[in-house]
């Protein structure tokens, strides 16, 4: 596997590959991998010739308050992974490489449809710096697919819309989210979990897997559902900041449909989790 760090010499080789018609598939990550991004791979190898990883901390989906300086940065570990894994090629930019005049000015994308709920709501402005380097990434590559975990769901939907609205050529595919035994969904950041936090976590997934069953039982109250596993989840020593069942495409739910999904987001300790299940009530 090769390793990359600009963008000319990204471009060489894909130009090759292109010559030589490969399928080109494209796993964006901010690396500190886990078997969940492993699992992007693997799908990006069943549906083309080549893989492309990325590897870039983005400054512009961070807010002031968050975790930027401290997110994990483990290239040579991610390296070694990901060739594990099948991938080609891995891209692994600095920020200068990635924004050469600086930030400030600097072209921002916006998909207003998702900017301004749950994950939005909660991290003003993540979705704009999640959909400016995504775009990036994409139109560097120009990949024939490029593949995404549904454990941020919110964020999939985003880059579906955006890649529809710029007619972007490119097949953007949902991989399931992977999880931890007890029901965890795998992130980056469950390495800050400290001392039980972890085994508490695991409440997190209950909650969803609680809201899910009173779904296929018949329930359509979804406030009551909802905030019922809320109070629990603050007795474990979360805080969370919304559960929600919602329609696939995150608008609210009527009380004949049978298609959902359940999102959620909370603290425990310093840690913030999110995650999300599928509920299908349909006969």
């Amino acid at each position: 596997m090769k390793t990359i760090h600009t963008i000319a010499e990204l471009r060489a080789q894909l130009a090759q590959w292109r010559a030589a018609g490969d399928r080109i598939a494209l796993t964006p990550t901010m690396g500190n991998l886990h078997r969940g991004h492993l699992r992007l791979v693997e799908a990006g190898r069943a549906r083309a010739q080549r893989v492309v990883a990325s590897v870039f901390v983005n400054p512009l989906q961070f807010g002031p308050n968050e975790d930027f300086d401290r997110y994990p940065r483990t290239l040579a570990d991610d390296a070694e992974k990901l060739a594990g894994a099948g991938c080609d090629l891995l891209f692994a930019p600095s920020v200068a490489e990635m924004y050469p005049h600086g930030r400030d000015g600097f072209t921002v994308v916006s998909v207003p449809r998702y900017a301004d709920v749950l994950e939005g709501e909660c991290r003003p402005g993540h979705f704009d710096g999640v959909a400016t380097v995504v775009s990036l990434l994409l139109n560097i590559v120009m990949p024939d697919v490029a593949l995404f975990g549904e454990k941020d769901y919110q964020q999939l939907l985003v880059i579906r819309q955006m890649v529809g609205d710029l007619h972007m050529p490119i097949e953007i595919a949902g991989v399931p989210t992977e999880r931890e035994d007890g029901g965890l969904a795998m992130s980056s950041r469950n390495q800050y979990l400290a001392g039980d936090e972890r085994t508490r976590a695991l409440q997190a997934y209950a909650a969803l897997q609680a809201v899910a069953d009173g779904l296929r039982g018949g329930r359509r109250d979804y406030t009551a559902l909802c905030d019922a596993q809320i109070e629990r989840l603050r007795d474990r020593g979360f805080a969370p900041q919304y559960l929600v069942v919602r329609r696939p495409d995150l608008s609210e739910p009527a009380i004949d449909d049978s298609e959902f999904r359940i999102l959620l987001a909370a603290f425990l300790g310093k840690t913030r989790l999110i995650d999300n299940i599928a509920v299908s009530t349909a006969l």
